[in-house]
């Protein structure tokens, strides 16, 4: 699977454009400001239907338009391909169409264009809240197991009305007893569906980070979001004052966590910024590796600045890595004599030069 057409209108300072990528290595290159990122931006808004740099839309939105577009074509796996498109205006509102058709919500352009994102943010996995990781770990958890999506809006309502009764006392007695059964329900599954992921992404992981860096003693456990020796029923009834002293539920799989740990102590306190990127890296690939065996389809790269951080060595290691997917892949960096080389001669590898927003295809791609 890859993206095989692309047209950007009105994304930030980008001119509008249609790019038609290598279905595996893209390189974006140019001086910072450029528009580079900007380009990885309107992937991401095309697969996710929200930008990862803002989570306003109005500086996504070229200053002198009412809107934003992009459209896709997607070669799939099993042959054929398929049309997305995404728009959205200065409103906030939103239209998502798939081959010709208006799509229901943004999870169906999720499963349609699997994106992982590699940017200088990236260490906030390690070093960020919870949610963070829980947005990770759901990820990969959504892409190999159908079933987990109606679980997650399942516990989602569940919660609305527990957390509700919590805050205004509105539901009987028999009510609060039925919502808290679905939520316990929910909970189990979710909870069953993101073990089997843990320990299925746990060996490709360790294995994918020792061809980045030698890191002995670093583990990776799941903490599933309240007691794993007790019931969540009986986890419930007995912090059941304290939740309605805060006004919400403090336990269930929307307190999960993800946690990497060297030495014994948060592995985010002890690596170098480097090192956080190189884990970071190892995951995000990992997961794509366990997307390719569940689906015939592939993720989708967006790696920013990759150079940034990474010393020569470590650079080369992550672009074998990423080869070796034999996925799409958008990269971006300012010189691209950094990157230009190192690909296996059959590998197609385009390059595209940004300069005030406008792109221009400066290598062809081999195919």
């Amino acid at each position: 699977m890859s993206l095989s057409r692309i047209t950007v209108t009105a994304v930030r300072n980008l001119h509008p454009v249609t790019l038609s990528p290598s279905s595996r290595i893209n390189i974006l290159h140019g001086a910072n400001g450029s528009g580079k990122t900007s380009v990885l931006e309107a992937i991401h808004l095309l697969g996710l239907a929200r930008s990862f740099r803002s989570t306003r839309l109005q500086p996504v939105i070229h200053y002198e338009q009412p809107a934003c577009t992009i459209f896709g074509q997607v070669q799939l796996a099993e042959g054929g391909s398929s049309n997305l498109g995404i728009s959205r205006d200065r409103q906030g509102e939103l239209q998502i169409r798939i081959d010709g058709q208006n799509a229901r919500s943004a999870a169906q352009l999720a499963d349609l264009l699997p994106l992982q994102l590699i940017n200088p943010d990236s260490f906030r996995l390690l070093e960020g809240a919870p949610k963070i990781r829980r947005q990770f770990l759901d990820w990969g958890v959504f892409h190999v197991e159908h079933r987990f999506l109606g679980a997650w809006q399942r516990l989602q309502k569940a919660l609305r009305q527990r957390n509700s009764w919590l805050r205004h006392g509105t539901l009987d007695g028999a009510s609060q007893a039925a919502w808290d059964r679905e939520l316990c329900s929910a909970s189990e599954e979710i909870d069953t569906y993101r073990r089997a992921y843990i320990q299925a992404l746990k060996p490709v992981f360790e294995r994918t980070l020792a061809e980045l860096l030698e890191l002995q003693g670093l583990t990776l456990s799941y903490y599933r979001g309240w007691d794993k020796d007790r019931e969540l029923s009986e986890v419930l009834a007995t912090s059941l004052l304290r939740d309605q002293q805060l006004g919400h539920t403090q336990a269930g799989p929307q307190r999960a966590d993800l946690r990497l740990r060297l030495a014994g102590h948060n592995a985010a306190e002890i690596l170098s910024r480097g090192q956080q990127k190189l884990v970071v890296c190892a995951l995000r690939i990992a997961q794509g590796h366990l997307v390719n065996e569940a689906k015939r389809g592939q993720c989708i790269y967006l790696v920013d600045d990759l150079p940034s951080e990474l010393d020569e060595q470590h650079r080369q290691a992550l672009c074998r890595l990423l080869e070796d997917l034999r996925c799409q892949v958008f990269i971006t960096c300012v010189d691209h004599e950094l990157l230009r080389e190192g690909w296996q001669t059959d590998t197609p590898v385009a390059m595209f030069h940004v300069e005030h927003g406008r792109i221009t295809q400066t290598q062809d791609h081999r195919e």
